[in-house]
C-alpha cells in the first residue's frame, strides 16, 4: 500500500532505480511496466546527483497511480527491488489538467520561491556555523583571535539572500539610465517602480508588486550583458 502520510495523488515516485542506466532506456523500461495501469502523461528522471535512482510517473488519475503502487511494490528492476509512493507534490502536468494555464504558471512561480528560500537558510546556517582549522592536532593550545560567527555578524552572499520584491542590481554600465532600465524590467508583470542612486551610477533597485513576480523577473535578466557586460542582479537585503 501507499505511504499513510502522504495523500494519493496522480504522480507515483520510484526510489531505489539503478543509476548506471542510461535515461532514454530507463524511460522506455518504467513505461513498460507501469503503462498498464492507465494512461501515462509523463515520466519524469533526471541525471543530476540529486535525481539519481529516482523517477516520477505520472498518470492522468490517482487511481491508476494507486494501482501501479499496489502491484508494483517492490519489483525487481535491472536487479534492484524499487520502492513506489505517492509523490508529495504534483506534476506540471497535473497542475496544468486541473488548475489550467495560470495555475501552472503560480505552480511554477511557488516552487522557485521555495527554492530560493531553501538556499538562502541553507547559506545562512553555513555562514552561522563556526570555522574549524584544517588539522587541529597540529595547533598549539592558544585562544582564538576572532570571534566565533554568530548569526547577528553572520553575512549572507548576495546570490543566497532569500526572495524579495525588490531586486538589487549591480555593475550596470554608467550611461544607462532610468529609461533604459524601463525598457527591460518595466515588460515583467507586477512591475512598480526603478530607483536610482544620484551618487553611485552602477547600481539601481527594481520594485515589484510581490516576490513572486521579482523571482520571475531576477530569473529572466540574472546573467543578462548591458553596454557589452554582465550585470549582478540579486533580491534587496533585508534589514
Amino acid at each position: 500500500m501507499a505511504d499513510a502520510d502522504t495523500p494519493p495523488s496522480a504522480t507515483v515516485y520510484v526510489r531505489n532505480l539503478d543509476e548506471r542506466i542510461k535515461i532514454p532506456a530507463l524511460i522506455e523500461a518504467l513505461h513498460g511496466i507501469f503503462d498498464e495501469f492507465g494512461e501515462i502523461v509523463d515520466i519524469i528522471a533526471k541525471r543530476s546527483n540529486k535525481r539519481k535512482g529516482q523517477a516520477f510517473i505520472v498518470y492522468a488519475t490517482a487511481e491508476a497511480a494507486q494501482e501501479a503502487i499496489d502491484e508494483l511494490q517492490g519489483f525487481e528492476l535491472f536487479g534492484k527491488q524499487i520502492g513506489l509512493e505517492f509523490a508529495r507534490t504534483r506534476s506540471d502536468a497535473t497542475v496544468e489538467k486541473e488548475d489550467g494555464e495560470e495555475g501552472l504558471e503560480a505552480h511554477k512561480k511557488h516552487r522557485l520561491a521555495e527554492k530560493e528560500r531553501k538556499k538562502a537558510l541553507e547559506a545562512a546556517e553555513l555562514a552561522r556555523a563556526p570555522k574549524r582549522p584544517a588539522d587541529t592536532e597540529e595547533l598549539p593550545d592558544r585562544p582564538s583571535k576572532t570571534a566565533k560567527p554568530t548569526a547577528a555578524n553572520a553575512v549572507i552572499p548576495d546570490e543566497y539572500l532569500p526572495p524579495a520584491k525588490t531586486l538589487f542590481l549591480q555593475e550596470l554600465p554608467e550611461d544607462y539610465g532610468h529609461a533604459a532600465l524601463e525598457i527591460v524590467f518595466k515588460r515583467f508583470p507586477g512591475f512598480r517602480e526603478i530607483r536610482l542612486v544620484p551618487t553611485r551610477k552602477t547600481i539601481a533597485f527594481v520594485e515589484y508588486e510581490d516576490e513572486a513576480a521579482a523571482i520571475t523577473a531576477k530569473e529572466a535578466v540574472t546573467g543578462m550583458a548591458m553596454g557589452g557586460q554582465p550585470i549582478k542582479v540579486s533580491y534587496q537585503r533585508q534589514r
